[in-house]
C-alpha cells in the first residue's frame, strides 16, 4: 500500500524511539512526510541522531526525554509533544522494557517496575494525547505489544502479563473511542533483532540468531524493524480505516505453529485417527 499521501503532513509521536523498532518507525513516518516527536528514556544519542536524519528529510522533528517509571515525566512528555505539534494525529506507543526471571524468584519491585513502564505510563500518556485528539478532530493510535501476550514462554510471566494487558486495553479503548473519530489498534511483533539483543543475549551474533530461527520460525527468518514500521504506518493511515481494536500479529508464523506436531518442514510420520477416509 502507498501510504505517503495519507501520512504526509501528519503530526506523529513515537515513544521509545531512540533505538530498535521505535526508532525505525519514527524515521519511516518522517520518510513518508510526517512531522515526528521522538521520545527516549536513556538512548539520547540514538534519538538525537534519528532527529537529524528526520530533519534532513525536510520534516519537523524533535526528541524529548522521559523516564517512563515516573508519571510526572510522562505528563511532561505529553505537554512537550502537544506544544511542539499543536495537534497530534498519530500516537505510536512503542516504549517498553523486557524482563525474564523464574516465577518463584520474581520480586515486587520488579513487578512494579515493568507494569509502571509498560502499562501505567502508556495508559496515562495516551489519556493526555487522546484529549488533544478529541479537540482536533480525531486520530489514530498503534500500541506495540508482543507475541508474548499471545503465547507462553518460561520465565516471562511479568513481561507477558504487561503485553497481554496491552492487547486487552487496546480492544476496550478502541470501542470506546471509535465513534469519536479515534482508531486504536495494536501490533504484536515476533522475533525482531534490535540493538538490545547484543546487551541481553550472551554471545549474541546476528549469524547465530539467523541459524537458530531458521528451524523455529515457519518463514525461516527473523523479522526486520522496518517491516514493523511499515505495518504501524498502515494501521495509522486511512488505508486501515475499518480496522478497530485489533492486534495484528507479525511473527513469520511463530504463533501459528503448533509446536507439538512434528517438524513443519517435513511430512509428518504420525498417523492420527483410524483411517476414516
Amino acid at each position: 500500500m502507498n501510504n505517503s499521501k495519507k501520512i504526509q503532513g501528519k503530526h506523529v509521536v513515537v515513544t521509545g524511539s531512540g533505538t530498535g523498532i521505535g526508532r525505525e518507525t519514527a524515521l519511516e513516518f518522517a520518510r513518508e512526510g510526517a512531522d515526528v516527536v521522538f521520545h527516549y528514556s536513556h538512548s539520547a544519542d540514538g534519538a538525537k541522531k534519528a532527529v537529524e536524519e528526520a530533519l534532513n528529510l525536510g520534516v519537523r522533528a524533535k526528541a524529548f526525554q522521559a523516564d517512563y517509571s515516573k508519571l510526572d515525566d510522562v505528563f511532561n512528555l505529553a505537554k512537550q509533544a502537544i506544544k511542539f505539534h499543536g495537534n497530534i494525529d498519530i500516537l505510536v506507543n512503542n516504549a517498553g522494557i523486557t524482563f525474564n526471571k523464574p516465577f518463584l524468584k520474581c520480586e515486587p519491585k520488579q513487578f512494579s517496575k515493568i507494569y509502571d513502564v509498560n502499562i501505567r505510563a502508556q495508559f496515562f500518556l495516551t489519556q493526555e494525547i487522546v484529549k488533544n485528539m478529541l479537540d482536533n478532530g480525531g486520530g489514530a493510535i498503534c500500541n506495540m505489544t508482543s507475541i508474548h501476550g499471545l503465547s507462553g514462554a518460561p520465565e516471562h510471566a511479568i513481561y507477558a502479563g504487561t503485553k497481554g494487558a496491552i492487547i486487552a486495553y487496546t480492544r476496550a479503548l478502541a470501542v470506546e473511542l471509535a465513534h469519536k473519530g479515534i482508531r486504536v489498534n495494536a501490533l504484536a511483533p515476533g522475533c525482531i533483532p534490535v540493538e538490545n539483543y547484543e546487551k541481553v543475549v550472551p554471545d549474541y551474533t546476528r549469524e547465530g540468531l539467523d541459524e537458530f530461527v531458521r528451524d523455529k520460525i515457519p518463514l525461516g527468518r527473523a523479522g526486520e524493524p522496518n517491516e514493523m514500521a511499515k505495518l504501524a504506518i498502515m494501521l495509522c493511515s486511512d488505508e486501515a480505516a475499518f480496522i478497530i481494536g485489533q492486534t495484528i500479529v507479525a511473527d513469520g508464523g511463530t504463533t501459528a505453529l503448533m509446536s507439538l506436531i512434528s517438524d513443519f518442514r517435513n511430512e509428518s510420520k504420525n498417523r492420527c485417527g483410524l483411517g476414516y477416509v
